[in-house]
């Protein structure tokens, strides 16, 4: 029998304004209310310090990168460290001159900055142009020991891949963490808002299911406007936790912020993977076309 394992897990979903500094105070302030009732694990959204700027491509907002460690992560280590928690931070990485990443770090309590993530599958749509701004990530997928669990990190346009999820899974995360920026465009919302955020809830709980683990997607929340003046995002909040089974534990609103806390026990992974034992009855033998880009021969 396992032996349980609980830990207090918070998801902070928020609305982003248009200055930075105003941002990143707000998301000090949610992380610590988040910690001080009783939260181990606090998870932000994707790109926080900021709205959304890959809806438009300008130089200007390289501005908004800076250093990872640097002043962002040591704000939240002061948090962590004073709590004895582990933080996860979304934040635009400035590597070099021309060199850019979408970068989450983790934050374990004392022990600070303990590693970082580099968003690997890096999206090119309408008002998603990420291509522009980031190189995709060097790190590869990672797991990270921390003081409650082992996390794997991922972001965004990471989740519609199962062979990250995978990947991350198969280093021991108990947890696979989803920072997200996601939303409706406004004029297609009536006619494909409910499929779209159905697939996008549905890819998620399947991670969880066929890994036997934990999902958390956090997500922001709110309308930011393209800033072209032609159109925007609604960000459609919904931030959740699934269970190993792929149930949700907790789920935000649509159009609010929330700190959404919830109590998991790690066992369940031990439990559910003597029931489903997915990673058992794997064929690695048989995946050798899975490093292709299609079997077209």
């Amino acid at each position: 029998m396992a032996t349980s394992r609980k830990l207090k897990v918070a998801l902070v979903q928020m609305r982003m304004g248009e200055d930075p500094v105003a941002n990143t105070r707000h998301a000090l302030e949610m992380t610590r209310q988040a910690l001080e009732g009783g939260a181990q694990l606090v998870l932000l959204p994707e790109l926080f310090r900021s709205r959304y700027f890959c809806q438009v491509e300008t130089p200007d907002n390289f501005a908004l990168a800076e250093a990872v460690p640097g002043p962002t992560t040591q704000a939240f280590e002061e948090l962590a460290a004073r709590h004895g928690a582990t933080v996860v931070l979304s934040l635009f990485e400035r590597r070099a001159a021309g060199l850019y990443h979408n970068t989450a770090a983790v934050l374990d309590g004392k022990r600070g900055c303990i590693g970082t993530y580099r968003k690997m599958h890096i999206p090119d749509d309408p008002r998603y142009y990420e291509k522009y701004y980031f190189t995709p990530g060097d790190l590869g997928f990672r797991a990270f020991d921390t003081a409650g669990a082992c996390v794997g990190v991922l972001v965004c346009w990471d989740q519609w891949y199962p062979e990250g999820a995978r990947l991350t899974a198969l280093q021991g995360a108990e947890i696979l963490v989803y920072p997200t920026a996601i939303g409706w465009h406004p004029e297609e919302q009536a006619e494909l808002g409910a499929r779209q955020h159905g697939a996008w809830e549905t890819i998620q709980r399947a991670h969880a299911v066929a890994n036997g683990c934990f999902v958390a997607a956090i997500n922001r929340t709110g309308f930011e406007p393209d800033p072209s003046g032609t159109g925007g995002i609604e960000f459609w909040g919904q931030s959740f936790l699934a269970a190993p089974d792929g149930h949700i534990l907790v789920k935000g609103p649509a159009n609010e912020e929330a700190i959404l806390t919830v109590e998991i026990d790690l066992a369940d992974i031990e439990r559910q993977r003597h029931g489903w034992p997915f990673l058992r009855d794997r064929r690695i033998d048989a995946y050798g076309g899975i490093t292709r880009r299609y079997l077209d021969d």
